[in-house]
């Protein structure tokens, strides 16, 4: 049984003077669902998400929660919160005053909000902070008590605009796992802004890239990676490499193509191509070197590598063009492909894509 749609973007446009901020931009966003909005700076996904807080309105178009429309509907009606940025914490209250201040707004009697507040600290593992200042915590803690206190009221989806932005490496990523527990716990739908490709495809249920104020694809992390649908989805997620291919012939879903390696591969694609001009993308993870050669094969000419630890970084130069391959050092020798050195490099065909050129 399918889930239910809890927020439907439909056919939304916003423009910002000269700047046009979003283009006829739809998708429906599910129940229960860890729903990413990504793109680069620009792309329109924070003004998307202010539209569904209400602080920013639609030139046209319309915004639905749980079907009903909320373009009219001020912010502190809708059944929506959002966690900022920058926490927006009040420094002159304790935590738990913090989770409880939207809960006594709505009227909430003082034995449900005592009970409400200790529930969220505990659930945010900060129960015994409740009494200390906003100041006196680390980023990764005033960021739990921001989730505890949008979270507290029991909204139909929560808004997370790029929240993890500030704190550093290590914790961000245990702040990615935090996130998708208490997502999964709760059962609220988690509408998530970021840039960061790494956290939509470690976090996500579905993503949305966004650019140029449009949606450029719509899937699971494993459909955004693998089968990008244009060039400009395959570039801003992962890695990859570009190379111009001349199309021989073409159906729905592939195309056979003349590659600067050599050989002649059919591989996927998203659009049927013309014949002509295309490009191939492929992850530098797809080709495989040395031994561990498999699908099409043909040499390669190493010009630079760089060993990063778990893996090393390859720059090879092959048929006029160059291109990038990543190899796991399984072992500690596992770096052992010199510099100037001549490589048989290969792929299976139904890892790369031709997108249009």
């Amino acid at each position: 049984m399918s889930r239910q749609t809890a927020v439907e973007v439909i056919n939304v446009s916003k423009s910002f003077g000269s700047y046009q901020a979003l283009r006829s931009v739809e998708f429906k966003i599910r129940e229960n669902e860890f729903f990413t909005m990504l793109g680069p700076s620009g792309c329109g996904k924070t003004t998307l998400l202010r539209m569904i807080a209400g602080f920013e309105s639609p030139d046209s178009g319309s915004l639905l929660l749980q079907g009903r429309d909320i373009v009219d509907i001020p912010p502190h009606k809708r059944r929506v919160n959002t966690v900022f940025q920058s926490y927006a914490l009040f420094p002159h209250m304790t935590l738990a005053q913090n989770v409880a201040f939207g809960l006594e707004n709505l009227g909430w009697e003082k034995a449900r909000i005592t009970a409400r507040v200790g529930e969220m600290l505990e659930r945010v593992h900060m129960s015994a902070f409740a009494n200390r200042k906003p100041d006196q915590l680390s980023g990764g803690q005033r960021q739990r008590i921001a989730l505890a206190r949008a979270l507290a009221a029991e909204p139909e989806v929560l808004l997370l605009d790029e929240p993890l932005s500030a704190l550093d490496l290590k914790l961000r990523q245990a702040m990615r796992d935090e996130l998708r527990t208490l997502q999964r716990d709760t059962g609220i739908t988690f509408v998530f802004v970021t840039h960061d490709q790494e956290e939509a495809l470690d976090m996500s249920d579905r993503i949305a890239v966004l650019g140029g104020g449009e949606v450029q694809q719509l899937g699971t992390p494993s459909e955004i990676y693998e089968e990008p649908s244009n060039r400009f989805v395959a570039d801003f997620v992962g890695e990859t490499n570009f190379v111009e291919v001349e199309v021989l012939e073409a159906t729905d879903t592939s195309a056979t193509v003349r590659t600067p390696f050599g050989p002649v591969i059919t591989a996927p694609s998203s659009t049927r191509m013309g014949q002509g001009k295309a490009t191939l993308s492929i992850r530098p993870e797809k080709l495989n070197l040395g031994d561990q050669v498999q699908g099409v094969g043909f040499q390669a000419d190493v010009v630079n590598k760089h060993y990063l630890g778990g893996y090393t970084h390859y720059q090879l130069a092959v048929g006029g063009v160059e291109i990038r391959a990543s190899r796991r050092n399984a072992s500690r020798e596992g770096d052992a492909i010199a510099v100037g050195s001549s490589v048989h490099v290969g792929f299976v065909e139904n890892a790369a894509r031709v997108l249009a050129a």
